[in-house]
């Protein structure tokens, strides 16, 4: 599903979501990565920046309070929501949702194997922090030229790119302030969310001027989910297309669009190409193995330990 990395810095790979529109699917996508990852064996701690809507926290918390309920082993990651400050004095809050941020950092950076940061739909300082930090930077959008606005600006008469947004020109600031602090490069991703199942003028369109606008920005564009009620479905038992769908988890049974969604959600996470380890790779054979041995009977020679 994903790409293996050879080497690995001794620091999490930290992947993050954003985009300054909100309802473009972060929260969505955020937990399907990190729900990959922990398929995949990796050790995977998740952050939530947006301190007034707290989407990314609910959908975990409401995956671990349903896996209790239902006696399901579901994936959950290690997951810290910075709370938002609370004094009369913008500076102090933003003081008080830095320390947060950096203490959560700082906890998890050289013990886990991938941090997944999701941000606000707006710009804040926390938000432009995370950005500067991405190996991975992911933004969602819908695929409309309303949410390609965040990106740029196109001509009415020939669909021509004809500037970039602010959020656009955020980014490549951030990257470029990265390559000047540590050499490293930001990977940026455009994902195009609540896809049309059918083909249309705009969803060709869109294409489009996302290619014209990829090649002065630098990222790539891939496609992400499609429009589909089941993923508004997942949210209160924080289940996702990656899991184990049949009438425990989702209280019926699941139909062929389940399976057509899990193949679109695997086909976004090997376009992200995030590095795996051997090490997560053998943790997840390891634990496949023991899964499909636990409902086994004893051997004599396992009794026996022969």
């Amino acid at each position: 599903m994903l790409q293996t990395s050879q080497g690995q810095s001794g620091t999490a790979h930290v992947v993050v979501l954003g985009n300054e529109k909100g309802g473009s699917g972060k929260s969505t996508t955020a937990l399907h990565i990190a729900v990959a990852l922990l398929k995949a064996g990796q050790r995977v701690a998740t952050i939530d920046l947006d301190c007034r809507q707290q989407s990314f926290t609910r959908y975990i918390d409401n995956r671990r309070a349903w896996a209790q309920r239902a006696g399901l082993a579901l994936e959950v990651p290690f997951h810290c929501c910075i709370k938002l400050g609370q004094t009369m004095q913008i500076a102090d809050n933003e003081a008080i949702e830095l320390e947060q941020f950096m203490t959560a950092v700082s906890a998890v950076e050289r013990s886990y194997d991938f941090i997944v940061i999701d941000t606000p739909g707006s710009d804040s300082y926390l938000m432009r922090l995370a950005h500067s930090m991405a190996d991975t930077l992911v933004t969602p959008i819908n695929d409309s030229f309303l949410d390609f606005d965040v990106l740029g600006t196109v001509d009415a008469a020939n669909y021509s790119v004809t500037g970039e947004s602010h959020y656009a020109q955020m980014v490549r600031d951030s990257r470029r302030k990265r390559r000047q602090l540590d050499g490293a490069s930001t990977d940026w991703i455009v994902v195009r969310n609540r896809l049309s199942m059918v083909g249309s003028r705009n969803k060709l369109l869109v294409a489009d001027v996302l290619d014209q606008l990829s090649l002065r920005l630098g990222f790539r564009a891939i496609d992400g989910l499609a429009e589909r009620v089941m993923y508004r479905e997942f949210f209160p038992r924080g289940l996702t297309a990656l899991d184990d769908l049949n009438e425990a988890t989702l209280g019926r049974r699941p139909s062929m669009g389940h399976v057509t969604a899990r193949e679109e959600v695997t086909d976004l996470l090997r376009k992200l190409k995030l590095p795996l380890d051997e090490r997560g790779r053998r943790r997840a054979a390891n634990r496949a193995e023991w899964f499909a041995q636990v409902d086994k009977p004893l051997e004599v020679h396992d009794i026996l330990g022969a």
